[in-house]
């Protein structure tokens, strides 16, 4: 085989590489623990998941609930843990003081834009409103081209069972195409979860926005 066909083999393979190369996972989850033990033995299983591969964690910034354990177990660990919090939120969620980082924006938006920009996937934990916005935010991203990174359920004691029911319902009545609902990868284990994103090969869709647009 020639040399510069080799070449460009090996160039393929390493692009492909540093595509997957994930440094951090933005992880969105409740501000409160949840009824079950089971969710906080998920926080702490996703934590050592991420420290083991030296992937960072990038959330929002509290010390209390999901948020707070996921963040405190990567620390104890010795991951790295970077928070985004808004001001008007800072005291209510009880920022967290002891962070590799901490950045402190002035809005929501600004907060969401800026966990998206620090971190190469999208993994939403159990939580409320603010999880599932955050996470159909980025899905949405995904969808329109602003980005090729993996998003992902983590479905820790099957709490998105009645979701991701409700988005194959969805997909089989024809508002939701087949390769978009491919695009948010459900796993019940974070290593199930983490091996799928860095295996993840985004579906070839149109761009339609930039994310300046959005």
């Amino acid at each position: 085989m020639p040399e510069d066909v080799l070449i460009k083999q090996a160039a393929t393979v390493v692009c492909a590489v540093e595509a997957h190369a994930m440094k951090n996972i933005c992880v969105y989850c409740g501000s409160s623990p949840g009824r079950l033990d089971a969710y906080a033995d998920g926080a702490r299983a996703l934590a050592q998941a991420l420290v083991q591969r030296d992937i960072g964690l990038v959330y929002g910034g509290a010390s209390i609930g999901l948020m707070g354990l996921v963040a405190d177990t990567v620390l104890q660990l010795g991951g790295r843990a970077v928070g985004v919090i808004p001001h008007a939120l800072a005291r209510k969620e009880v920022a967290h003081k002891g962070l590799s980082e901490l950045h402190i924006t002035q809005s929501m938006h600004e907060r969401k834009t800026r966990m998206a920009e620090l971190s190469d996937g999208f993994i939403a934990m159990p939580g409320g409103i603010g999880t599932f916005e955050e996470i159909f935010e980025v899905w949405t991203w995904a969808q329109l081209g602003i980005h090729a990174k993996p998003c992902g359920l983590l479905n820790v004691a099957g709490y998105y069972d009645g979701l991701t029911t409700f988005l194959d319902h969805a997909a089989a009545e024809q508002f939701l195409k087949p390769q978009h609902r491919g695009v948010l990868i459900v796993e019940q284990e974070p290593v199930a979860l983490l091996d799928r994103f860095a295996s993840y090969q985004p579906p070839g869709v149109q761009k339609w926005l930039d994310k300046d647009e959005t």
